[in-house]
């Protein structure tokens, strides 16, 4: 690969993002066979242009957080030698009630658990009524006959079955066994030492993505299972609630995660390298192996797309005329995030991706200013 010349062309694309006046502050991360080829930081982390963003800004990433949390139940899985097969009442014996005694791992990894919104109001800052309310949450679709997109659920669901596996919740067990041996800047659960680093998140402009209309349509739609799902647990007002203390600080696995760009892409590149970093272990190949492997694939109940999920993470499809979002390679996996942070691992080609940014664009996907990079890295014209 010719590093110079794609480091370049990288860089005009990057520069073109806030030229055209799409982007505030940016990051993009770059890494092969283990080795950052690739960093770029430019803008402000506000609106007055009063805070440089360089490539330690920190910025809320909303559910490119799903990927990093769900390496955490994998891993734990694996060390308990759990099969995704296995049953959740089997760990978490409350989680029965109400129809969900067949639910398994595999389940709530690939969004098919089938409660990805709570009929009772509960706030998503009180984590014990959260459980409580999912504890007792009918399945609103046959288990097994499809998925939908557990937009902030899925987070609650790993966090209590970290805290049941592992005795801790799932951002300090992200910490102890991700973030500190890898020297990651990246928390589940911001500690107060680091809110003066982190960017202002603004809202995107009024838009309907191409192929996006079906989301959007049921989105406005107050009664929809989609506007539902996006909306429960309750009390985070939009994206000015993620501008708050309280939220960087919650941890929450679904949406909550904050850190850097070139954090993103390590974690990925460690993936992308078998599960090791600096010659340590970190985590199984095995489990790795679960990320890769395409485990539901079809129409998304809730993101109103087709789509495909591995075992937490994301996966392109290759029979869909939609842009790719994970370069041209069958084995790429990741997770983007709301507005446009987008973060994946190639083991294929030995290449892990990051972008982070505080200006969001509407869309389900990653838009343009991210995939024209993505694109660029692999050469799609």
């Amino acid at each position: 690969m010719d590093v110079l010349g794609l480091s370049g062309k990288i860089d005009r694309i990057f520069q073109l993002n806030f030229e055209k006046g799409e982007e505030l502050g940016a990051s993009v991360s770059v890494w092969i066979d283990g080795r950052e080829i690739i960093s770029l930081a430019d803008g402000y982390c506000d609106r007055d242009r009063v805070r440089p963003w360089d490539d330690t800004t920190l910025v809320p990433v909303w559910s490119a957080t799903k990927g990093l949390a769900s390496a955490c139940v994998l891993k734990i899985l694996d060390e308990q030698s759990l099969s995704l097969d296995v049953p959740i009442v089997e760990i978490w014996p409350e989680f029965r009630q109400s129809g969900k005694e067949k639910i398994n791992f595999k389940d709530v990894l690939t969004h098919g658990a089938g409660i990805p919104a709570l009929e009772e109001q509960v706030s998503v800052f009180n984590y014990k009524e959260v459980i409580k309310a999912i504890e007792m949450q009918v399945p609103l679709w046959e288990i097994g006959s499809g998925h939908g997109y557990h937009a902030r659920i899925f987070g609650f669901l790993l966090d209590e079955i970290v805290r049941r596996l592992a005795g801790m919740p799932l951002g300090q067990y992200f910490d102890e066994n991700f973030a500190v041996p890898m020297g990651l800047e990246f928390w589940i659960g911001l500690p107060q030492k680091y809110y003066s680093r982190v960017a202002t998140l603004y809202p995107g402009k009024m838009s309907n993505p191409g192929g996006e209309e079906a989301f959007y349509k049921a989105f406005m739609d107050p009664e929809s299972l989609t506007h539902k799902a996006f909306g429960s647990p309750t009390g985070v007002g939009g994206v000015s609630g993620m501008n708050l203390s309280n939220a960087w600080s919650a941890g929450w696995p679904a949406m909550g995660g904050i850190g850097t760009a070139r954090a993103l892409a390590q974690f990925y590149s460690m993936l992308v390298n078998g599960g090791e970093w600096n010659g340590n272990r970190i985590i199984s190949r095995s489990a790795i192996t679960l990320m890769g492997e395409p485990l539901v694939s079809g129409f998304d109940k809730v993101l109103c797309i087709e789509n495909a999920f591995s075992a937490g993470f994301m996966k392109d499809r290759n029979d869909l005329n939609r842009r790719r979002i994970f370069g041209n390679s069958i084995h790429a996996f990741g997770h983007p995030g709301a507005g446009g942070s987008h973060a994946f691992a190639d083991p294929e080609n030995g290449l892990s991706f990051a972008y982070t940014m505080n200006q969001m664009n509407y869309g389900v996907l990653p838009g343009p200013k991210v995939l024209d990079l993505v694109d660029a890295i692999y050469g799609i014209e």
